[in-house]
């Protein structure tokens, strides 16, 4: 049997589908290009952070401008070693903890004294290189920051 299909002819029928877009791009271009320039076109693109050379290409010929992105491998690396530096940082911090507590209970105060004296001496000579690597970090980022 057929089902009958009643429509009512003052409604629209409702169309499925994407939604049409405001401003459609409808004019196409195409360009050629030897090898040479080819290769200068790639080595702007490349310097980009843009993810598609259509839109690299229609920014350049509206003249907007494109930011250069370098990685630096020496500041990568240094703030990895930095980084790593900070994590060691806080180990001594927790095994100086450890030490302070174990010294206190195993040994008599006058030993204790006696090693918590050195223990206090390595201390300062941390703090004093903490204070140059803070320093160093400084003139890096001036250095670095300017460019």
């Amino acid at each position: 049997m057929y089902h009958l299909i009643h429509f009512n002819m003052n409604t629209e029928r409702k169309r499925g589908g994407r939604i049409p877009k405001l401003n459609p791009k409808s004019h196409h271009m195409m360009l050629r290009f030897d090898d040479d320039e080819w290769m200068k076109f790639l080595v702007m693109y490349e310097q980009t952070d843009v993810k598609a050379k259509a839109v690299f290409a229609k920014a350049r010929i509206f003249g907007e401008p494109f930011k250069v992105l370098r990685e630096d491998k020496t500041l990568v690396e240094y703030y990895t070693k930095l980084s790593s530096f900070h994590s060691q940082y806080r180990m001594i911090g927790n095994n100086y903890n450890q030490v302070v507590k174990e010294l206190r209970c195993h040994f008599s105060e006058k030993k204790a004294m006696a090693l918590l004296y050195k223990l206090e001496n390595c201390t300062r000579e941390l703090v004093s290189l903490t204070r140059e690597i803070v320093e160093l970090t400084r003139k890096f980022e001036e250095r670095w920051s300017q460019r």
